[in-house]
């Protein structure tokens, strides 16, 4: 079967795939934006979940450019994989750590044996990556070799996004 790569506008938190994207922060304890949503979609099991992963080192749970998997909870998703994307700030590794945020769900849902998965907008929003920048670099990563999923999708909430994630793909 052939990867399905869907770009969408709608709420991230209503995908009934197997994997949501969370854009998290380092302490994955719950935040604003999309991260906020997430956690309040998916109930408090989600917070307590987080909390058991255990620290990297002082306050960090998942460093960026990594990711970390919980359970869904109350969301259509049966799974969160939490990532975390660089805070923009025009430095020469951030494309890089942005798309290993990419990367690393990515990866994480293939160990997982996952068949589909949604992302948002990672670093977009209080991050402030650009967003033209931020989509090529999704689409570079999902360009990089056939993933072992069924479909990904990029559930985009502001037209402008949207659009920015679709002149990428095209």
């Amino acid at each position: 079967m052939t990867l399905r790569v869907q770009i969408l506008q709608g709420d991230l938190t209503q995908e009934a795939v197997d994997s949501i994207v969370n854009a998290a922060n380092p302490k994955m304890l719950g935040g604003g934006g999309v991260d906020g949503a997430i956690h309040r979609a998916a109930g408090p099991a989600l917070l307590e979940a987080c909390r058991a992963i255990p620290e990297v080192q002082p306050g960090v749970r998942c460093p960026t450019g990594e990711a970390r998997i919980t359970p869904g909870f109350e969301l259509p998703a049966r799974y969160v994989i939490h990532t975390v994307g660089p805070v923009y700030r025009r430095r020469p590794g951030d494309a890089g750590l942005l798309a290993s945020a990419f990367r690393s769900s990515l990866e994480l849902a293939v160990a997982h044996e996952l068949r589909s998965i949604a992302f948002p907008a990672l670093s977009c929003g209080v991050y402030g990556y650009p967003v033209e920048d931020a989509a090529a670099i999704s689409a570079a990563v999902v360009q990089e070799h056939p993933w072992a999923l069924d479909e990904i999708r990029f559930v985009l909430f502001s037209v402008d996004v949207f659009t920015a994630w679709r002149r990428a793909f095209e």
